[in-house]
């Protein structure tokens, strides 16, 4: 009984590697993958130095700023 279970396997085992070389999966593009991966640019809060994507940050003479609010005071004084 067991060898007549090992020579299923092996027949079945044979017949799903020669459908594998004949019609291999299909790969998806890897360019599509990498251009939804790609990461935002990223800036810098000129008031608390916080950074996030330049497409939700505000900008202002060269200067980009995290809120309103922060915008609205300016850059911020870097004395220490």
């Amino acid at each position: 009984m067991i060898r007549i279970i090992l020579w299923a396997a092996l027949i079945l085992a044979a017949i799903w590697f020669v459908k594998r070389l004949l019609n291999p999966p299909s790969r998806k593009p890897a360019a599509d993958a990498s251009a939804q991966d790609a990461p935002a640019p990223m800036v810098r809060c000129a008031q608390c130095g916080v950074h996030l994507p330049r497409d939700r940050a505000l900008s202002q003479e060269q200067q980009w700023y995290c809120s309103e609010a922060h915008r609205l005071q300016g850059p911020a004084s870097r004395e220490r």
